[in-house]
């Protein structure tokens, strides 16, 4: 398992109730009984850990994945973006996402899922399997026709859900320690910018069980992963371009010869 360097001590990690970023020490805002713990982390592809660091890493993961079974909502760092996450078959902790965000209720949220297996048991998936292993994981959304398995209060409207996998260790490894697809959306008020640090979303902070602070994310764009339809079989459409719609261009038609849906582009973002 691969795991990476927490800048921290162990005291900081576990029982942080406040932060500071180059100015006094001040407490979190308690939000209720909700104390938001900020638990900061080193960008995904740090490397050389002790097995006091690892030891740090593991309990990081723990106290996620549990605020995530409690059903609580956290924020942490993905490929792209930051972003919100609750477990997506939990029907309260998905409406408090939407409360969070001030997310209209016609606007679908995807999943994150920590192995290609895992897409399976919550997707009827049309490709080949070596499809998703070209294009996941990665900056990528693929969007597939659901299973009766997910949530049925998980976008109703819709009978396609968008399904990820990060390229990222702390994202994969939170997806298999809680055992159940995360609904996972950007880290931000809706139809404001997307987040690329988590200062940037300091004012969402008190309605968080945890947030996860990775520092910057290295590719500053913002554009988010490229969402693209593969519910019909043969065919893809492009719902958002995204950070890597080139490369995810290149394998669908280059290597597997899917031909562009020119259809009206689905409002699934």
């Amino acid at each position: 398992m691969v795991f990476f360097r927490f800048i921290c001590t162990t005291n900081t990690l576990l029982n942080t109730l406040s932060h500071t970023r180059n100015k006094p020490f001040k407490s979190v805002i308690m939000c209720k009984e909700l104390k938001t713990r900020v638990l900061r982390i080193p960008p995904h592809n740090s490397e050389d850990l002790t097995s006091q660091q690892r030891e740090c890493v593991l309990e990081a993961l723990r106290s996620t994945s549990a605020a995530l079974r409690n059903g609580q909502v956290v924020a942490l760092p993905t490929d792209t973006i930051y972003g919100l996450a609750c477990v997506a078959q939990n029907s309260s902790a998905v409406r408090r996402v939407y409360d969070i965000k001030g997310r209209s209720g016609d606007k679908p949220l995807a999943i994150c899922v920590g192995e290609i297996q895992d897409i399976y048991r919550f997707c009827n998936v049309s490709v080949q399997r070596d499809l998703l292993s070209d294009l996941l994981p990665g900056p990528v959304t693929l969007v597939l026709e659901r299973s009766h398995t997910l949530n049925a209060d998980l976008n109703p409207f819709t009978k396609l859900i968008g399904v990820r996998i990060p390229d990222h260790p702390f994202m994969r490894h939170l997806c298999q320690m809680c055992g159940e697809p995360l609904a996972l959306t950007s880290a931000n008020v809706s139809a404001h910018t997307s987040t690329v640090s988590a200062s940037e979303f300091e004012d969402l902070w008190p309605s968080l069980a945890v947030v996860v602070d990775g520092g910057p994310i290295g590719d500053q764009n913002r554009l988010g992963s490229t969402v693209v339809d593969l519910s019909v079989c043969g065919r893809y459409r492009i719902i958002r371009p995204g950070c890597a719609l080139s490369a995810t261009v290149e394998v669908l038609e280059g290597k597997y010869g899917l031909v562009e849906d020119p259809g009206e582009p689905l409002k699934l973002t």
